[in-house]
């Protein structure tokens, strides 16, 4: 199922989640001026790297462009294709403007850096002496789509459901869309255990993980939970 829209009005403009989708669109259109050789270097010197963070190994020193700390930031702004970009922006853009208007602006930035530094970590312990450059967004909109799914379960989200060669659309309750995205995950995420590269799955898992946590912390006061309504003063 690809998420298209949901039926979820905000209450203020989402000038985070825009900026974040523009920094990234920005970044990746940085690599791509890069020459190749040199977008490879990019993606080692910023990319969060386990072996590295957590391991006594270390980049050669025209790699060492940053310390290994900052790459629990700066990796969540590379991606690693146009796909992997688009699909992670996309689900930034439907879910990340609820999630900023139950938190401001100020707190759903803090929280979105947490949440892509807790998948980070949680990859990384996966496999501690991993070597592989680890880069996107995912970890930090995992956490978007854990609170999200606490925020409003029972949301509708048009979604397009391909068959064969066939596209439909449905209006499919929040809880089973992302219900199901984290059951992938983690399907797939114990399928790959001691394999290096590919999809980090258990960044999705760990950055959901937190969402689904920090959501109670970050939320406004007073924000409703589980789709209930807020109350007036009347009840």
């Amino acid at each position: 199922m690809i998420p298209l829209h949901d039926d979820n009005p905000t209450t203020i403009r989402p000038v985070v989640t825009i900026g974040l989708i523009g920094a990234c669109v920005l970044v990746f259109l940085w690599q791509l001026t890069l020459p190749p050789a040199l977008q490879q270097e990019a993606i080692y010197a910023l990319g969060f790297i386990p072996g590295v963070f957590f391991g006594d190994r270390r980049l050669p020193p025209d790699l060492a462009w940053i310390p290994p700390e900052l790459t629990l930031l700066t990796s969540m702004f590379l991606h690693g294709g146009w796909l992997h970009l688009i699909g992670n922006m996309l689900y930034l853009w439907i879910f990340g403007n609820n999630v900023e208007d139950a938190m401001g602006h100020a707190k759903f930035l803090i929280f979105y850096l947490v949440c892509g530094a807790a998948a980070a970590m949680a990859q990384g312990l996966q496999d501690p002496g991993l070597l592989v450059p680890m880069v996107g967004a995912s970890g930090a909109i995992g956490g978007v789509l854990g609170a999200y799914l606490i925020l409003h379960p029972h949301a509708r989200v048009l979604v397009l459901i391909p068959l064969g060669f066939l596209f439909y659309t449905a209006r499919i309750p929040a809880l089973i869309v992302l219900g199901l995205w984290f059951l992938l995950q983690f399907v797939q995420g114990a399928m790959v255990v001691g394999q290096e590269g590919g999809i980090a799955f258990w960044a999705h898992i760990g950055g959901f993980i937190a969402g689904l946590i920090l959501i109670f912390p970050f939320r406004n006061r007073g924000t409703p939970l589980f789709g209930r309504r807020r109350r007036g003063p009347w009840g």
